[in-house]
C-alpha cells in the first residue's frame, strides 16, 4: 500500500501528464481525434484518465458555455472520462470530432482580462492555484491590498502588501482600475499599468477579486469576462470556512453574512462556475480565454 507521501507524489504527476495532453490538443500538436483513440485502445493510458469535460475543454474554440450543449447533444455525462465511454458515446463523440474542421488555424484569443470573483471560502485561490500548476503560460494580475501578509504568502508574488498611506496615493492618482473595502476593513485593489500592458501587447489576464471590484472592473472595460465561481452547496461552504482555520467564530460568521449578499449578485456575471471539482474548474476558467 502506497504511504500519503507516495500516493501525492502520483497524483501530482498524473495531473501534469493529463496538463501535457491537453496542452498537446490546444496547441494543435495533437488532433482530438487521435487523442480519443489512444483513450479508446489503451485502457491505462493518460488520454484514457481524461474527464470528458477537460478533453472538450482543450479543443480550440470549445469553452464552458459549449460544453455542457455538446455533451447533451452527445448524451454524455459530465462525469465521465474519455477511456469509459460506452460503444454508442464512442461512435457518437467519433462522428463529432470528425464533422468539426481541422484545429490548424484557430488560435488562443489574445487580449482577453477574465475576471474570477465568488463568495469566501468558495475556493477562489485553490482553483487559480490549480491554475498555474497546470497551464503555467497564463498570466494573472497581482492585486494590491493593504492586510497582512498570510502564513506562506509573498509580496509581489501573492499581492503587493501596501500601507494605508500608499494605497490613498494610488487611488488618488488614478493608478487602479478598481478598489474596495472588503469584510469592512481592509482595502483590495487592482494596479491599472499592468492590465493596460498586458492587453496593449495581446496577452490575456486572469484577475481574482471581489464581488465589489468586478463590477467597478466591468464598468471600466465592459469587454471583460465577469466569472462567478460558486460552491456546490450552501453547506459546503460553510465547511470549508469553518475547517480552514484562517478566521475566528466573529470573523466566519461576517464573512458568511456578506456571502449571502454576495450570492444575489450571480445574475451580473457572464459565467457561473459551480466549484465541486478544482480540475474541472479550472479548466472551464482556462477555457474563457479561448475562443468561443
Amino acid at each position: 500500500m502506497l504511504d500519503p507521501h507516495e500516493a501525492s507524489t502520483i497524483a501530482i504527476e498524473r495531473r501534469r501528464a493529463r496538463a501535457a495532453v491537453k496542452r498537446s490538443i490546444a496547441t494543435g500538436d495533437r488532433e482530438p481525434l487521435a487523442v480519443a483513440r489512444v483513450a479508446w485502445d489503451i485502457e491505462n493510458s493518460v488520454e484514457a484518465s481524461l474527464r470528458i469535460t477537460e478533453f472538450l475543454g482543450a479543443i480550440p474554440g470549445i469553452g464552458a458555455i459549449k460544453i455542457p450543449r455538446i455533451l447533451a447533444t452527445l448524451d454524455i455525462s459530465e462525469r465521465k472520462r474519455l477511456g469509459a465511454l460506452g460503444r454508442h458515446q464512442i461512435e457518437a463523440l467519433g462522428a463529432w470530432l470528425r464533422a468539426r474542421p481541422s484545429s490548424a488555424g484557430l488560435d488562443i484569443a489574445q487580449g482577453k482580462l477574465v475576471v474570477v470573483a465568488g463568495p469566501t471560502a468558495v475556493g477562489k485561490g485553490t482553483v487559480l492555484a490549480r491554475i498555474r500548476e497546470l497551464h503555467p503560460e497564463v498570466k494573472f494580475s497581482v492585486s494590491a491590498t493593504t492586510r497582512s501578509p498570510r502564513p506562506g504568502e509573498v509580496d509581489g508574488v501573492h499581492y503587493f502588501f501596501v500601507s494605508d498611506a500608499r494605497f490613498d496615493e494610488l487611488v488618488a492618482t488614478n493608478q487602479m482600475l478598481e478598489w474596495a473595502v472588503v469584510h469592512g476593513h481592509n482595502r483590495y485593489g487592482t494596479p491599472r499599468e499592468p492590465i493596460d500592458d498586458a492587453i496593449r501587447r495581446g496577452d490575456s489576464i486572469i484577475l481574482e477579486i471581489d464581488i465589489q471590484g468586478a463590477r467597478q472592473v466591468k464598468a471600466a472595460m465592459p469587454e471583460a469576462i465577469l466569472v462567478f465561481l460558486l460552491p456546490p452547496s450552501w453547506e459546503e461552504l460553510v465547511r470549508r470556512l469553518e475547517t480552514r482555520g484562517t478566521e475566528g467564530p466573529e470573523e466566519q460568521a461576517r464573512r458568511l453574512t456578506t456571502a449571502k449578499v454576495e450570492f444575489d449578485a450571480q445574475h451580473e456575471f457572464d459565467v457561473a462556475i459551480v466549484n465541486d471539482n478544482v480540475d474541472v474548474a479550472a479548466e472551464a476558467v482556462v477555457q474563457l480565454m479561448s475562443i468561443d
